[in-house]
């Protein structure tokens, strides 16, 4: 079921009905991701690198070569740092296009379903905010595992897998059912959509592909609820 519906979303990502989402959803993701590098570089330029330099107040002058080296050595650090940042920019952007690839799969691959309702604006970015949060709380904890021993990787697919299935899979099916039943649908089905979670942590840690996450997670947990729902409902899948 898990890869049906990955199968299914990876279709979604080329299907004509949804470029035009493709688009603005690579556009945004890109988008805020360069301006969080650029306010990054800038903060450690004005900030850190001074502070830094204070400690080698005697360089001489035919060294001066090595504080652009380390400048380019921290723009680079700072892009692979940006990288754990995709994850809450992924549930972030997810949550402002997640209806218009829902309603897209819904008319297309479940005509004879109900579609579903929209949620509020105001509601969909309370819930984006808030789930931000909690992702950057969980990757810091992924981060200060990276240090510790055959935990590093697993940790980042654990931590990512479990945060990115539970938001987007509720965020599908609240299309369906009150904030509190979503919780309690996806805490009945919590080992599929867990293991859903480690597929779109996978996709998240391929580079360029990524940045298409927001995408994929969004289709991906559409087509899960569905299956899910008709399972529990004794429908056959197809």
């Amino acid at each position: 079921m898990i890869f049906h519906a990955a199968r299914l979303a990876v279709a979604n990502l080329f299907a004509a009905e949804t470029r035009s989402v493709f688009w603005k959803v690579l556009g945004l993701t890109i988008l805020v991701l360069v301006g969080l590098w650029l306010a990054l570089r800038s903060t450690f330029i004005t900030l850190v690198f001074p502070w830094i330099a204070s400690f080698f107040p005697a360089l001489p002058d035919w060294a001066g070569w090595l504080s652009f080296v380390f400048l380019v050595l921290a723009g680079i650090g700072l892009a692979l740092g940006l990288a754990l940042l995709l994850s809450p920019v992924t549930a972030l952007i997810a949550g402002l296009f997640l209806d218009d690839v829902a309603e897209v799969i819904e008319k297309r691959d479940y005509r004879e379903d109900t579609p579903g309702t929209a949620m509020p604006l105001a509601s969909a970015l309370v819930s984006s905010i808030k789930f931000l949060g909690v992702v950057i709380a969980g990757n810091i904890v992924a981060v200060l595992l990276l240090f510790v021993p055959g935990v590093n990787l697993i940790a980042f697919f654990l931590v990512n897998g479990y945060l990115l299935g539970r938001e987007f899979f509720e965020f599908a099916a609240m299309r369906f059912r009150s904030p509190e039943e979503a919780r309690l649908f996806r805490a009945k089905h919590a080992t599929t959509v867990f293991l859903a979670g480690l597929v779109i942590a996978a996709f998240l840690a391929v580079p360029i592909v990524n940045l298409l996450t927001p995408l994929f997670a969004a289709g991906m947990m559409v087509h899960l609820h569905k299956l899910l729902s008709r399972k529990d409902l004794g429908v056959r899948m197809p």
